[in-house]
């Protein structure tokens, strides 16, 4: 056959995350630790309202931008708890998760040969989503001395005259890192001076930890011009299988994005919609029970894996990750993790998975029950045991 593939598609890697899960497949009494969705099942009001949608006849094509109610209810929660305000009829798009909202946001503003600042390690999805769109991924290391926080100073210093926008992400994947407000608004003053969009990824906004707090970039002042804002209801509601994300921005980019979800996918799923405008609407009791609970396995794992010898790692402040040093161990992150998928039955993901600056740790989700996890951590202390004999 003399016809190629996309060079494109070949340019992405594979998911390191799902390499790991692949190759879990089979193996007896395996514990996942890997990837980074809830283990909670969606609150009942939320699939009661989803049930209640069906037997209505919500089976249809819904505007492509996403039910108006559903728009609305979005605008007003950033209003509420963002400080950000936008008109839901022109300001917001209802996504096939958030994934899509990213992916939307990247391909209507990113043209061939622009260049997008990302961190490293962050979100592995960051990276082909620029690729798709014919630009360049520009890393901007995050380290652990500065608790894994996107530096201002590491974002300008990688500027250049191509540079179009740069993707913030806080609560972050994979570290659990918290941007401080002084952060957010020394990068806001960047991206003023060099004219460049933001795309804020905001999926993890309500898992925060020791008084951590959430903060918007497109609250600042003058920012709303020049922000995506992006979110999710998979990780705050336990919606993951759902696939209902949104975005909000000028109605300049919404349009374009619009247009493209148009062609691609049309709509988000009417009867997930449905659900999601229950999340909102709904009593939030059930958001507080989910984060005091991840708040107990943090603490839990970060204890435990501080005792081992050869591992150690900061206290996350926000997801529902650990993100552990594993330099003392001698072997690379995906050498150490396929050790203690093959001889504790746990997967972890490879930092490297996340970046070139990934290398050297290893991420643990801990979105597990309690009795899982601590099963879970046992063998990983077994099984770095018999690696440092």
């Amino acid at each position: 056959m003399r016809k190629k593939i996309s060079e494109k598609t070949a340019m992405v890697k594979p998911s390191g995350i799902r390499r790991l899960f692949d190759l879990s497949q089979g193996v007896k009494d395996v514990i996942s630790l890997g990837i980074g969705e809830p283990d909670f099942d969606t609150p009942k009001h939320i699939v009661e309202a989803a049930k209640k949608a069906l037997d209505e006849g919500y089976t249809h094509y819904t505007p492509n931008a996403g039910f108006l109610e559903l728009r609305e209810a979005i605008a007003r929660k950033l209003w509420l708890e963002n400080r950000i305000k936008v008109d839901p009829k022109s300001e917001v798009i209802v996504t096939v998760g958030g994934t899509g909202a990213l992916f939307l946001s990247i391909l209507s503003i990113i043209d061939p040969g622009d260049e997008v600042l990302i961190p490293d390690p962050g979100f592995l999805t960051y990276e082909p989503c620029v690729i798709f769109a014919g630009g360049r991924a520009v890393p901007v290391p995050v380290h652990e001395k500065d608790d894994f926080r996107m530096m201002p100073e590491q974002v300008e210093s990688r500027v250049t005259s191509k540079t179009k926008c740069v993707v913030i992400n806080s609560p972050q994947n994979p570290t659990g890192s918290v941007m401080l407000k002084k952060d957010l608004e020394a990068i806001s003053e960047i991206a003023e001076k060099h004219d460049l969009f933001v795309i804020s990824d905001e999926v993890y906004e309500k898992l925060t930890f020791d008084g951590a707090e959430h903060f918007s970039i497109a609250s600042i002042p003058g920012m709303d011009e020049r922000t995506i804002t992006v979110n999710s209801f998979s990780k705050t509601y336990a919606m993951a299988g759902w696939r209902v994300g949104y975005a909000a921005s000028k109605s300049a980019v919404i349009d374009e994005m619009v247009k493209l979800q148009q062609n691609i996918v049309a709509n988000a799923s009417s009867v997930a919609q449905m659900a999601a405008l229950a999340a909102l609407k709904g009593p939030q009791d059930c958001v507080k029970e989910m984060v005091d609970e991840y708040d107990r396995r943090r603490l839990l794992i970060t204890r435990r894996l501080n005792e081992i010898n050869g591992i150690s790692c900061r206290a996350p402040r926000g997801a529902f990750y650990v993100f552990a040093n594993i330099t003392q161990l001698g072997k690379s992150s995906e050498e150490v993790a396929e050790f203690l998928l093959s001889e504790g039955k746990v997967v972890a993901v490879p930092g490297s998975a996340f970046g070139r600056h990934g290398e050297g740790y290893l991420r643990f989700c801990y979105a597990t029950p309690m009795e899982k996890l601590e099963k879970a951590l046992d063998r990983v202390e077994k099984a770095v045991r018999k690696i440092r004999e």
